[in-house]
Formats: C-alpha cells, sequence, structure tokens
C-alpha cells in the first residue's frame, strides 16, 4: 500500500543541525527533506496518529560532531526518540493523552548536575484531557511536565485552558509560554527542574485574542500578535517577577513602562501595525536585529527591531502559517496553507527552492455546487490533476508524492479577503495524457457579465507543462457544462449541458495556405440533443465507436463519427450524473438526488443486468474488461448500520469482476465524500505492494485530496481490509412481459416419454426478447401479438410406437 497526499503544514518543522535536513511533520509520519534539491531523503514511521512536534536535539558545542536525533509527540499519546540518520527508533515514552504541542527547554539550556552530568531530561507538554468533566465550561486543555528519563508524567499541572494550547519557547530554553485569549502566559524554566518544581509564571494582557508569539534569542524581548493584525513587543518583561532581588522600580509608575497595561511585569510595550488580518507568524532573526511577521496576506515582513522600519518578501502566494530559521544563518524556511514549505536565502529574501505537497480542495459557490469535479486522472503515467483556489491545475505524481507540473488558468495576484469570481468546475484529461480540458465559470456581477469557457491544452510530454491550445466561449450558450469526456481513439472531446444539447470538438488540423504549420485549433464537429432533455452525463467506450450521453433520467447511445443515435436504454427515477462502459459490452450509470442508484447494463440485451441502492461518489473501470470498482458512501444512522464494525469509516471501495452483482473485494475508506477512485497502469510491474507484484492498482483520493493506492485483490491484513458485505441488498433481475405482471410461473416437471403417450414441453421463446426493443425502432405489433401469444401455447409432440 502506497500513502501520500497528506499536509506537510500541520505543524511547524524543523531544520537538522547542520540545516542540510529539514524535518517535516506529515500525517502519522515524520518526512526528512534535503534543503538542498527539497527531495524526499528518509521518514519517520512508528507513530499512529497525526505527529505534532518535532524536537531537534542540538549540538553540544558549535565545532563538535553533528548529531541526528530528535524527539516526536502525537495525536496518540506518545513521545518518541529518533536517530534520525539511520533511521531508527530508540525509545518511547507513553503518557496515554494526546499530545498537542511539546517543548524540551533543557536540551537547549547549559545547566547540568553537580557530577558534570545532565540532570533528568523533562518536556513541557500541551495535552487534552477528556477525563475532565464534559459539562460545557470544562477545562481540557491542559500544560504538563513530562520527565523524559523516567518515562513518567508528573502531576503538576501548570495551566488549564478550555482547548490544548500550543507552547512556544525561547530559543535558550530558559522561557517557555502559551496563548490563553487575550493572556499570554510566560513562565520562567528553573535551573533546578524538577517533577513537583513549578516555573514562576507572569501575565501579558491585551484588549484582543493573541494568536502568535515568539521569543528574542538574547534579550528580554517577546512579541506577539493579535486578530486584527497587531504586533505588541514587550522589553524587559519579567524584571521584577523573575530578578533574584527585590524590583527596582515601582510597576505603578506609568510614566516609566510606556504602553504596559496594568501591572504587566514589563519596561515597555510598542505596537506595530501592518497587517490586515491576524498575525500567524512571528520569529526573530538569529542575530537578534530583525522581526519576521506574515498572515493571510501571503506577504513576508521584516521589521527592524530599533527602528520599526520594514521591507518585504510579497507575492508568496498563499497565507503563512509557519517561519523557522535554520543554524545555516543564511536559511530559513515559511510553510504556507497550500501545503507548500519554501526555503528562503536570508538576507536577500529570495525563493531557493519548495517542498510542494497537494493541494486542498477548493470549494465552489452553492448554486454551482452540483458541477463539483474533485480531479481528473492519467491512468498512463499515474498522474492527478487537481483544481486550486489560485485559479490553477495542480499536476501530482501519485507515486512520487510530489508536485511534478502546474498549469495556470488565469492569472491572480493572491489577496487576503478578495471576493473569487472565476471558478473551476470541470477538468478532463486524455486517455494518453496528451489533452487536457478545462471548463472556468466567471460570476456575474449584479446578474451582468457571467461567462462559461472551455479550454483545451495540449501537453510537453517530457515536462508535463501543458500548452493553451484553443479557447472557446460560451460553448453551450448561457448554459453551464455539465460532462467532459476525451475519446481514446481520437483527437475528440464531447461536452454536455443543462441547455438539452452536447456537442463533440475535434482539432482542425487543416493547413493554412500561407502557413506550413497546421492548424491546431478544436472546432465543433456535431451537435445532438435528445427530447430537449438536458444532457447530464457522457462517456466513451473503450475503442472509441459509441458515445454515451445521458438524457436527464435515460441513457442515449451514439456513434460519434457520423452523429447518429443508436438507442436509447432505460429510464431512473432521478436524474444520472455519471456514466462509465465496462469492457465491450456493459455500461455504469450512477444516479443521485433522493434517490440514488447504481445500475449495470447490458449493450447486447439493451436491459439493466442488476443495481444498487448506493450514494456513489466515483466509479472506476480498469484494463481488465471485466473488472470495476465503485466508490460509495455508507448509510449514517442506519438502523442496520453499525459504524463501529467499520472502524467509524464513511466509505466503501466495491471492486467487481464480470457481471456477477457480488462484489469481489471490499476496502472500507475515511473521509469518501467528494472522494475519487482510478484504476492506474503506470507501470505496474514496477511496483510491488503487500509483498506481491500488482497487476493493476486503485487509487482513491478522499475529501482533503490524502491518497492511498494498493492492489484490489490483496490480502487485505491492513486496517482498510473489511468483510464483504451488502451482498443481499441487489435488485432483482429486471422482468419483461407476462413476468412483470403476474410473476414467475411455476416450472414444469419433466415426462418419461416411454410411460406416457405424450411429452408437453413449452415452447422456449423468451420473453426478454419478445419484449425488449429500442424505443425508437420497435416492432409491429401483430408480430408482437404472435409472438406472445405463441409463447403462451404448448408443443404436444406425439410419440410412435416402433
Amino acid at each position: 500500500m502506497i500513502r501520500g497526499g497528506r499536509s506537510h503544514v500541520s505543524a511547524p518543522p524543523a531544520f537538522s543541525n547542520d540545516g542540510k535536513k529539514l524535518l517535516v511533520c506529515t500525517g502519522n509520519d515524520v518526512s526528512i527533506f534535503s534543503t538542498s534539491t527539497g527531495l524526499l531523503v528518509s521518514a519517520l514511521e512508528g507513530h499512529v496518529a497525526l505527529v505534532t512536534s518535532v524536537v531537534v536535539e542540538p549540538a553540544q558545542s558549535p565545532g563538535s560532531k553533528v548529531l541526528c536525533y530528535c524527539w516526536t509527540a502525537a495525536l496518540d499519546g506518545t513521545i518518541r526518540y529518533w536517530d534520525f540518520a539511520l533511521p531508527e527508533l530508540m525509545k518511547t515514552v507513553d503518557i496515554k493523552f494526546p499530545i498537542f504541542s511539546m517543548v524540551i527547554p533543557s536540551l537547549f539550556s547549559q545547566h547540568v548536575g553537580s557530577n558534570n552530568s545532565r540532570p533528568d531530561l523533562f518536556a513541557y507538554i500541551s495535552i487534552e484531557n477528556m477525563n475532565e468533566e464534559s459539562h460545557p465550561k470544562a477545562l481540557h486543555g491542559q500544560v504538563r511536565k513530562c520527565n523524559l528519563t523516567k518515562s513518567s508524567l508528573a502531576g503538576l499541572v501548570m495551566k488549564e485552558t478550555k482547548r490544548p494550547p500550543y507552547m512556544c519557547m525561547s530559543p535558550a530554553g530558559d522561557f517557555c509560554s502559551i496563548i490563553n485569549k487575550r493572556k499570554l502566559h510566560i513562565w520562567k524554566i528553573s535551573e533546578v527542574d524538577g517533577p513537583g518544581i513549578a516555573p514562576i509564571k507572569i501575565d501579558f494582557h491585551h484588549t484582543r485574542d493573541l494568536t502568535v508569539c515568539a521569543f528574542h534569542h538574547t534579550q528580554k524581548i517577546v512579541a506577539a500578535g493579535d486578530i486584527s493584525g497587531r504586533i505588541l513587543i514587550w522589553r524587559g518583561f519579567g524584571s521584577r517577577e523573575f530578578s533574584k532581588g527585590v524590583g527596582k522600580r515601582s510597576i505603578n509608575d506609568e510614566g516609566e513602562r510606556p504602553g504596559v497595561r496594568g501591572e504587566d511585569d514589563a519596561d515597555s510595550c510598542t505596537t506595530w501595525h501592518w497587517h490586515s488580518t491576524a498575525v500567524n507568524v512571528l520569529s526573530f532573526s538569529s542575530d537578534g536585529a530583525y522581526l519576521y511577521s506574515g498572515g493571510a496576506e501571503g506577504v513576508l515582513v521584516v521589521w527592524q527591531l530599533d527602528t520599526g522600519k520594514k521591507k518585504f518578501l510579497p507575492r508568496i502566494g498563499s497565507p503563512l502559517l509557519y517561519f523557522v530559521d535554520s543554524p545555516d544563518p543564511l536559511l530559513a524556511s515559511v510553510s504556507c496553507a497550500d501545503n507548500q514549505i519554501h526555503f528562503l536565502k536570508l538576507p536577500h529574501m529570495e525563493i531557493l527552492k519548495s517542498i510542494s505537497g497537494i493541494k486542498l480542495p477548493a470549494a465552489l459557490p452553492k448554486p454551482y455546487d452540483s458541477l463539483y469535479q474533485s480531479c481528473a486522472f492519467d491512468s498512463n503515467k499515474g498522474l492527478l490533476a487537481l483544481r486550486t483556489e489560485n485559479y490553477a491545475v495542480q499536476i501530482y505524481s501519485l507515486f512520487d508524492d510530489r508536485e511534478v507540473g502546474q498549469i495556470q488558468i488565469c492569472e491572480r495576484n493572491h489577496q487576503s479577503g478578495d471576493e473569487i469570481t472565476v471558478f473551476l468546475t470541470k477538468i478532463a484529461i486524455s486517455w494518453d495524457g496528451s489533452l487536457l480540458s478545462t471548463v472556468e465559470v466567471r460570476l456575474p456581477e449584479e446578474d451582468l457579465g457571467g461567462l462559461v469557457c472551455l479550454k483545451l491544452w495540449k501537453s510537453d510530454s517530457p515536462s508535463n507543462q501543458f500548452k493553451l491550445s484553443t479557447v472557446i466561449y460560451e460553448p453551450h450558450r448561457e448554459y453551464q457544462i455539465s460532462a467532459l469526456a476525451f475519446r481514446p481513439t481520437k483527437s475528440m472531446v464531447c461536452t454536455t449541458s443543462d441547455g438539452g444539447d452536447f456537442k463533440t470538438w475535434v482539432q482542425n488540423d487543416c493547413k493554412s495556405k500561407e502557413e506550413k504549420v497546421p492548424d491546431s485549433g478544436w472546432i465543433c464537429l456535431a451537435v445532438g440533443s435528445y427530447k430537449k432533455k438536458p444532457m447530464t452525463a457522457a462517456a466513451f467506450s473503450a475503442d472509441g465507436s459509441i458515445l454515451a450521453v445521458a438524457a436527464a433520467t435515460v441513457i442515449t447511445l451514439w456513434d460519434p463519427d457520423n452523429n447518429v443515435l443508436i438507442s436509447v436504454l432505460g429510464d431512473s427515477h432521478v436524474s444520472i450524473k455519471a456514466l462509465s462502459f465496462v469492457g465491450h459490452s456493459g455500461l455504469l450509470s450512477v444516479s443521485g438526488g433522493s434517490k440514488p442508484q447504481l445500475d449495470v447494463w447490458s449493450l447486447t440485451e439493451f436491459s439493466r443486468l442488476w443495481s444498487y441502492s448506493l450514494q456513489v461518489e466515483g466509479i472506476a473501470c480498469s484494463d481488465d474488461p471485466s473488472t470495476f470498482a465503485v466508490l460509495a458512501l455508507l448509510p449514517k444512522n442506519g438502523d442496520n448500520f453499525d459504524e463501529a464494525a467499520f472502524q467509524w469509516r464513511d466509505g466503501v471501495i466495491l471492486v467487481f469482476t464480470g457481471t456477477s452483482h457480488v462484489p469481489t473485494a471490499t476496502w472500507s475508506v475515511r473521509k469518501a465524500e467528494r472522494g475519487a477512485i482510478s484504476f492506474l497502469r503506470a507501470k505496474p510491474e514496477e511496483h510491488i505492494l503487500d509483498g506481491r507484484r500488482s497487476k493493476f492498482l486503485v487509487a482513491f483520493v478522499n475529501g482533503d485530496h490524502e491518497y492511498v493506492l494498493f492492489d484490489p485483490f490483496g490480502d487485505g491484513t491492513d486496517e482498510h481490509g473489511v468483510k464483504r458485505l451488502m451482498d443481499s441488498s441487489v435488485e432483482e433481475k429486471e422482468s419483461f412481459g407476462y413476468t412483470s405482471i403476474y410473476g414467475n410461473l411455476k416450472e414444469l416437471e419433466p415426462q418419461d416419454s416411454k410411460s406416457a403417450g405424450t411429452g408437453v414441453v413449452p415452447t422456449g421463446k423468451d420473453w426478454s426478447s419478445i419484449f425488449s426493443w429500442p424505443s425508437h425502432d420497435p416492432p409491429p405489433l401483430t408480430k408482437v401479438c404472435s409472438e406472445f401469444l405463441e409463447s403462451l401455447l404448448e408443443r404436444r409432440q406425439a410419440v410412435t410406437g416402433s
């Protein structure tokens, strides 16, 4: 099983002591990236829940040997000690409570014991204690001490809050702090730290909720940002409470403490304001001369601490979350909300390299929610195309778990709070991966100026970059495009609309008289419709000879070359939202709405084979003509559904082989809503999963764009394998003629022709062939009546003697 698509920005990263590696919390693991190449080097695997903190053990002295040890904490309630050079787990401390944040001040302090040996190592952790009272005002967040040397949790509770707070530590390990709404709590770490010793604490107060704080490297200066974009800098904090002697000045003398509120223990407080929204990033430079800040604007601001002057690194393109210094004074990292980490060259503020994770889902306005499409797959190359919030399409490698390209659909500079007026609603990739099509919608302003735009792109295969080929404005007049489908064998794409028509588009390869280069633009080849019904879905057969288009509740089959209607299938109760061919003679249809349904059709009999009442999120068909998979949502709060049996998962992947309604494999998944699945054909012989070579793989992308690749016919020994289900919920095969009205006839018992004078046998006429015909070409009534009456008669055969 291959996993990927996890967030790189769920927690602050940490640099190695030599600055050559960056340790990043990615889901349940810690990924180690090279700072020179931005590529993944190795990973620390062992936690079974989200990793929330990583602390790298510093070198003993500037010239000493580089150490490769780190501590990690996670929501699984464990703290682990690693040698990340190997990588190897060396120690595990289980405290039984989810850990949301951790600092280890004594790692960075110079305190040693009386025998020149380091005393017990203590960590300060922010945990969630759900054992407390569950009333609305219960304080579940706690700041506790943990003895890492003895693997025990100290009984002392330093602070209780409603939610577990984020912990911040001074670079020298002398102070640690948390933010509790409008208060900043700071503790001084004692030189003699023990399980029952409570650090001295001071508080700072503000008029607005605080969001982030940072300590100066060498001086008693602390900075904090609030939700309004202001930055407060307290200088000389703790001069009275943290001093060994009596305070030198009266804290009530406001003239000597400008900007300080009430009895807050600081010499002065300065306020700076540039950000328009909440401050997410605060960090002092290693030399203490500058303060870095950032927020939703996507701009890194560099403040000169003495003068308040500032300079900027603009157009980062996404809200900033974390800024981390490196042991190399010329290197730093900034983490962004779009799941990217940029390496910065200081002091020039240049982006050297980037770690680009998978983009997060981009929502659509409610009027366009029915047009939602999460992604598109390139099954040959194992690529995924995702729409992003910055008007772009990200091309992501599922096997390498990294970005390999990006297509900017239209230009946009990121601005916090700006109203998004352009949305990407559809993406489709051709079967060979050389073509890509997108649909963008420009929202009207005061009911004027709305626009639908179809764009077709051509790929540069070596670099996976796409170049714009053709732009088609209003391809279906004022109506939205409901579906996109590429033809496998030719350069043709089909678009459908709610306006009651579908169009096929082909490349115009005619050479111009003046130009020797052929025109690669796209033109409309044909237009089709069926009884003016809305066209809601489309799919081509594997050989490209048939185009299936859903006309609301029916399926129409067309010859795409001649634009001729071939046949019409069935009539569903609700509108069809997806179609897919299965091999050479099967077709899947997915209906949504109040009565969702999955139907499997036979193209040889033009009838429904079987159906499920399922809320289907995605369908996929493999190269093997008889195999297909369905991603469906499990019922919510159903009477016959045991959530505990599925470990609280909300979706299931059913794999079918042939025309049987019984799944050959069943897999339960999480976050299935708005997920997607596909079969991958990208060199499966090179990938060995669970100790066996896989003929093909199934790719599942959940609603948060996390994904997993697995062998659908594997042993199922991992946590995703479950027992088969829903075998009894399948509907009976569709009945025809007499049976549809009166039910099945009793079977005739065969009689021995030697003991009876005559033998009575049925005519053998199949009623399904009598009453099944295309709706556009019914047979004559006289022929139907005669065949029906003949099927009811009994044929008698005379037995003659010898």
